[in-house]
């Protein structure tokens, strides 16, 4: 019996409503040599039954599993699959009729290529198209290459999967960023077609909604990937800046937040980080060396920061130079910018910069939340949307707002008297830990919240 060229998967945990308009665009495929595995993960509705409608197809196998995470299921379709190349479809997604032609004939035209995705249609829970969903080509447009695929639809060499060992079974979500970082750290090429070959349905109960848990996943997996080429970014330096006047309120640093103040807040999230080799804190008031007497740590050490670097204008990266140099006189490392006013980011966190930081092989990496809304500016003619068209997304038309709250970057960015230089990559930060005080009124907020935080762990 020959293999079949493809092997599709079709995950299924209720999502019976939406299935059969699935397998349906699987056998309108262009492409004829494939095998469908159709996989229920535990379901409670029609899924079992929808399956059965296609049992005498002999291209389809059907397999029932208990309630396994997402990545699991995908290890066990590659361990059943026999096709060599592997590509997965959502239950509630649907395929283009073209899609296996397309992406199949790429990856055979260009045997150095191991993973290659298309563009797609965001639709809603009826079908009805919302967007167009488009990346810029990669290599031609994109070369920082920090942003992986969609997990679903996108085409991959079986053998090259199973090389690299699979998916991470310990997330339970993200696996286009897993297999992305693998194909990377493995030094194989991936592409990208500018088509939609799939839709891709929006609705209420998708794990794309669960922003904490997929924030959670991608931390872990740029913590996998990125600490070992964190090593070539050492020393790593924490600085938290702060000073005695220019903010709403004087030595801001000192306010009590908790059983301690602002500072040592700060202080206390870098040293539990554990990634730092200097935790250097850069205040022009010496009443702040005070309070880190207690700590008693080698790496955490007071700067006194000159009063004329405080101004709001001055560079900060001028600032940091002297204190920088100091602890890495051949600017080869990198360095946290740490803010008072962000008491709620996480240690977790910071690793995520320093990771996403090497991991990419970026100058900079900045903590960020995705601008949703439409945005305008000002035109002769009044106001004109940024973006081009709102049912067409292109990768390079996201808007993304700096939180203020962290951030990493290369030494020798701060050499030359910048924060970020020319290659700048991000990470999203959840609402909670981008909360930034600078008014009374959010130093009240953070508070507040503070409060609630404990309360909450009694």
């Amino acid at each position: 019996m020959h293999s079949p060229r493809f092997t599709i998967y079709i995950p299924s945990h209720n999502k019976g409503k939406y299935l059969a308009e699935a397998i349906e665009s699987v056998l309108r495929q262009s492409a004829d040599n494939w095998e469908l595995l159709l996989i229920d993960v535990g379901s409670t509705d029609t899924t079992q039954s929808v399956m059965r409608l296609y049992s005498g197809e002999p291209r389809i196998k059907a397999f029932t599993l208990e309630k396994t995470p997402l990545p699991a299921v995908c290890n066990f379709a590659l361990a059943q699959s026999r096709g060599e190349y592997f590509i997965r479809l959502d239950g509630d997604d649907i395929l283009e009729e073209n899609i296996l032609l397309v992406l199949g004939t790429y990856l055979h035209n260009h045997p150095e290529v191991a993973l290659v995705f298309p563009d797609y249609y965001l639709v809603n829970e009826v079908g009805e198209i919302l967007s167009l969903e488009m990346r810029q080509p990669i290599f031609h447009a994109d070369h920082i290459m920090d942003q992986p695929p969609n997990g679903a639809c996108t085409m991959i060499r079986s053998s090259v999967l199973r090389d690299i060992g699979g998916y991470r079974e310990d997330l339970g979500a993200q696996d286009g960023l897993d297999l992305w970082s693998k194909l990377r750290k493995a030094g194989h090429l991936a592409a990208n077609i500018n088509l939609p070959l799939f839709y891709y349905r929006r609705h209420g109960s998708n794990l794309t909604n669960d922003s904490s848990h997929i924030l959670r996943s991608q931390r872990g997996i740029r913590l996998e990937h990125g600490a070992l080429a964190l090593e070539n970014c050492r020393p790593v330096i924490a600085a938290i800046p702060c000073r005695s006047h220019y903010d709403f309120a004087p030595d801001l640093w000192s306010c009590a937040f908790g059983a301690k103040s602002l500072l040592e807040n700060k202080v206390d999230t870098c040293l539990e980080a554990g990634i730092f080799d200097k935790v250097l804190v850069y205040c022009d008031n010496p009443d702040a060396e005070k309070l880190l007497a207690g700590y008693g740590d080698p790496r955490l050490e007071f700067f006194l920061r000159d009063p004329r670097t405080t101004i709001r204008s001055v560079n900060l990266a001028m600032a940091l130079r002297p204190l920088i140099q100091r602890y890495d006189p051949d600017f080869r490392g990198s360095t946290v910018v740490n803010y008072i006013q962000a008491p709620f980011v996480s240690a977790h966190t910071l690793g995520d910069a320093c990771f996403s930081l090497a991991s990419n092989e970026a100058d900079a990496s900045i903590g960020v939340d995705e601008v949703t809304l439409p945005l305008y500016r000002r035109s002769p003619q009044g106001l004109s949307p940024l973006r081009a068209s709102a049912s067409i997304c292109s990768s390079h038309e996201k808007f993304f707002l700096e939180t203020r709250s962290c951030m990493a970057t290369r030494n020798r960015n701060i050499r030359d008297g910048s924060l970020t230089g020319a290659r700048v990559t991000c990470f999203v930060m959840s609402p909670g830990e981008a909360h930034f005080i600078d008014s009374e009124r959010n130093l009240a907020i953070a508070r507040f919240l503070r409060e609630m935080d404990t309360c909450a762990s009694l």
